[in-house]
């Protein structure tokens, strides 16, 4: 059941009000004045508030600026007299949701509420599935360990720069949190964050994906098509994987972070592009310079600032808190009660090899809560988990 609440110093109108929401099966609290319905907004939880415009203590503009302050999203409807439509208006621009007047019309705050309950109900729902995405791919830095704090310090320095960053460590350490963690915390964490997986694209293909075509380029090039610069442009361009890109490509990368122009292939036109590129693998670059796989200028043009990141083993004491990060949105996305994990088991978890590292871990905290009960002991990790 929705609950309103109405801001109003009126008492007929509260109440006529309150009427029909409560014939509607609405939840109603009631306020008279500006200050007391900011203060019941603050604390309440509420999905719709009624505010009249023009009433004692703080008006309906005054509210709704102070709810936005506060961060608080409940969607405002101002109720408004024939002569205050332009107080009205200028609510609607300090953020409230809709405006209606009076004398009250039934069908239109029946309307009005139903829109205003339908985008609180979006706003949750996307605040939700925000949550499990951060969840599920891990963009959150979990760990309190001695490495990850020095990482953390490191992004905390490069990110507000332009500069390159290049990130090694192993499958499944958490490269790609890493980058975007880069990108959120810099200049340009508003503008698109893209990323390449240069292991997944065939040799043959990965600088049309990196720098688009003109039509006729090829024979399955039936239209231009922008490639991942251009789409990231003002943005980030994670190169994931950077040291499976065929030659050709790296010497066209090398131009492009040269000179930021790209040609698209079939094309002879310079197209500027405003991209920060970071970049990761898994390999060990030098060996494969010294083998003539990786050109030794893209290296040093990409390794601005480099980042390792440890494999999960080195630090294990990071593990039970990682467990509790992944338990949340496991248990979300299986519809069930997340399971508690008794102090053995967690010491089980910490002291595993961890092989596939953290991508590893979650796969095994999804396969406990499945298999086990509400409670994960020491004996549920040794019959489930390999090398505990």
């Amino acid at each position: 059941m929705a609950r309103i609440l109405i801001i109003d110093d009126e008492h007929l109108i509260r109440h006529a009000l309150r009427d029909i929401l409560e014939y509607e099966q609405y939840e109603v609290e009631e306020a008279g004045d500006g200050n007391v319905g900011l203060k019941s907004a603050l604390e309440g939880n509420f999905d719709v508030i009624f505010c009249d415009v023009k009433m004692p203590g703080k008006d309906g503009i005054e509210v709704v600026e102070a709810l936005a302050l506060k961060g608080v999203e409940t969607p405002v409807i101002i109720m408004t007299g024939h002569g205050s439509v332009e107080l009205a208006v200028q609510a609607l621009k300090a953020g409230a949701y809709d405006f209606i007047e009076k004398p009250l019309d039934l069908n239109r705050v029946l309307v009005a509420l139903r829109n205003a309950t339908d985008r609180e109900a979006l706003r949750k729902e996307t605040v939700v599935l925000r949550q499990r995405k951060v969840r599920k791919t891990g963009v959150d830095m979990v760990g309190s360990s001695r490495a990850l704090e020095e990482i953390r310090t490191v992004i905390a320095k490069v990110a507000p720069t332009d500069a390159r960053v290049l990130i090694t460590g192993s499958n499944g350490t958490g490269k790609e949190v890493v980058a975007r963690r880069i990108h959120a915390q810099s200049l340009r964490k508003d503008a698109p964050f893209v990323e390449v997986n240069c292991a997944a694209i065939p040799g043959e293909l990965i600088e049309s994906e990196l720098f688009g075509h003109e039509k006729g380029a090829f024979t399955s090039a039936i239209k231009q098509r922008k490639g991942r610069f251009e789409q990231a442009q003002g943005g980030t361009l994670f190169l994931d994987e950077i040291g499976d890109m065929a030659l050709p490509a790296q010497a066209k990368m090398l131009r492009a972070l040269q000179e930021r122009v790209i040609q698209r292939v079939g094309g002879d036109k310079n197209i500027k592009v405003d991209v920060r590129v970071l970049a990761a693998t898994n390999k060990n670059l030098a060996d494969e310079i010294a083998g003539g796989r990786f050109r030794e200028d893209l290296f040093h043009r990409l390794n601005v600032i480099p980042i390792h990141v440890p494999s999960l083993a080195q630090r294990s004491g990071d593990v039970p808190q990682l467990v509790e990060h992944f338990l949340g949105g496991v248990a979300d996305e299986l519809g069930v009660k997340a399971p508690d994990f008794t102090p053995d088991a967690l010491e089980m978890l910490s002291r595993a090899p961890w092989t596939g590292n953290i991508r590893e871990l979650r796969n095994v905290v999804e396969r406990l809560v499945i298999l086990c009960g509400q409670e994960v002991t020491g004996e549920d990790v040794k019959r489930h988990v390999d090398g505990a």
